[in-house]
């Protein structure tokens, strides 16, 4: 375990989390608001605590696996342990585990909120609160790795514990490159959702933080009522946007270079065969519910996106729909979407291998003799991945059991603990009962948020590198 080297990055990350905090800080002194104070002694505390750890320079640069989970594990939790101190100390969320729950949320870009009026927050923190879902959305390290070299050049150990999906592999040679590139396609793509935002005229406020909120998949909104108050055009633009943002970005990087056929992968083209069947079946099951069809399909599709791909913006209560789209609600929850976007949830490439392997036992237990490979566009599926798939897939299903049977401890009714851990396992943000689209998770007891808090990091760093802090052999010299 090279020790030295994770407490450097960590220091490294402290003073890009000062810098992050400038962002807020310039809006609170340009609208006169008493959260300045707040956000400069955080930004303060970073800047010591990071120049402090820089000191541990280490000799060694090298990293190996369990190196990359515990920086990336670290570095997450010590994000978010700072940046909930502007809500604390200014007093807008009074309690410190509250203003944690909420600072975690943004940056692993779940949108699970513990405020019932948002607007009576100040707008440098609101600003602050949306721009955490920036940074996590592709990640703080990854963005680092963009501008500084890290590791000796083995990056990819980072990358692919940071990354979300089944499977990272680089766009370009060098790994340093490819964080180049998916950060710009990042910002391109969230500057132009901003533009097309202020052309529907939006205020400029709310379509920088929504456009922020969009771009990591997190849904932190600036209204009480989320996105329900603007306009038809805006509803539409984001709906468009969440989807963009939920694929693959190696499908864009792949369009770039002419190849179409890679951009349209297996999962790509499943990812939108669910979205049309998800927005048909919900459009005959609540059409009654509005005033014409039209104005139906816009809310769910405005829904399906939200929700498939993790990002938790809303325009209606859809917990008032029937119970067919209700369920196939918690179904899109649980998907989620494309492996290396920024969204969350199981993620669609590992719902097709899951498919595929099901279809192969059952083909082998028919024609026993028969050695059929997995394949996918084309490609055979290594053993290792499926291997890891199905070890991720019993660590998801134990750690949501755990945690559904930790949160029954506050009595809630079954809908609101049940739809909880997906909203925040799958880093969603709204669920269904008491934490749905109009209601919040501050009726659940400290006790909880610290387990919801633990799943939505969980849930964000796809569970190993967060379940490897609790191993003594990720300790060991």
């Amino acid at each position: 375990m090279n020790y030295k080297m994770i407490s450097y990055t960590l220091g490294i990350l402290l003073l890009f989390e000062a810098g992050f905090l400038l962002i807020p800080a310039l809006a609170a002194l340009i609208l006169s608001e008493s959260a300045l104070l707040a956000i400069l002694w955080t930004a303060a505390a970073c800047l010591g605590v990071g120049v402090l750890l820089l000191f541990t320079r280490p000799e060694r640069k090298t990293l190996h696996a369990r190196d990359g989970f515990v920086i990336v594990a670290l570095s997450w939790i010590v994000l978010s342990f700072f940046g909930c101190f502007p809500f604390f100390i200014s007093r807008a969320i009074p309690s410190f585990i509250d203003a944690l729950f909420e600072t975690v949320s943004g940056f692993t870009t779940t949108g699970a909120s513990i405020l019932a009026d948002v607007e009576s927050m100040p707008k440098s923190l609101l600003l602050w609160r949306s721009f955490t879902h920036w940074v996590g959305g592709m990640g703080v390290l990854v963005f680092i790795m963009a501008i500084l070299p890290l590791g000796g050049g083995q990056n990819m150990h980072i990358m692919k514990a940071e990354s979300p999906g089944p499977t990272v592999s680089k766009l370009v040679p060098r790994v340093r490159n490819t964080a180049f590139l998916l950060y710009a396609l990042y910002f391109l793509m969230t500057v132009l959702e901003f533009i097309f935002l202020i052309i529907g005229r939006m205020p400029v406020f709310d379509a920088l933080c929504t456009a922020f909120g969009t771009a990591g998949t997190g849904g932190f909104g600036v209204k009480n009522d989320s996105l329900g108050g603007y306009s038809a055009y805006i509803q539409i633009v984001v709906a468009v946007f969440m989807l963009l943002f939920a694929v693959n970005f190696g499908s864009y990087f792949a369009l770039i270079r002419k190849k179409p056929r890679e951009a349209l992968s297996t999962e790509v083209r499943a990812f939108f065969c669910i979205v049309v069947a998800a927005v048909a079946v919900l459009t005959v099951n609540v059409y009654r519910l509005f005033p014409s069809v039209g104005e139906a399909l816009r809310h769910v599709f405005f829904s399906v996106a939200s929700l498939i791909s993790s990002t938790g913006f809303s325009t209606v209560d859809f917990d008032v729909w029937p119970q067919l789209s209700r369920t196939v609600i918690v179904l899109l929850m649980l998907i989620g979407a494309c492996a290396g976007s920024t969204g969350g949830g199981f993620k669609v490439a590992r719902v097709v291998l899951l498919v595929k392997a099901f279809g192969r036992e059952v083909h082998q237990a028919i024609h026993p003799k028969q050695v059929k490979k997995i394949t996918i566009d084309g490609k055979p599926v290594d053993k290792s991945v499926l291997d890891s798939l199905f070890a991720y897939t019993v660590s998801f299903i134990t750690v949501y059991v755990v945690s559904m049977l930790l949160i029954s401890v506050d009595n809630l009714d079954f809908t609101t603990n049940f739809t909880a851990v997906v909203a925040t396992l799958n880093n969603i943000g709204p669920g269904l009962s008491l934490v749905g689209p109009t209601g919040n998770y501050a009726v659940f007891s400290s006790f909880s948020k610290g387990v919801l808090i633990f799943d939505m990091l969980a849930g964000r760093l796809e569970l190993f590198p967060i379940l490897l802090l609790f191993s003594p052999v990720t300790w060991r010299r």
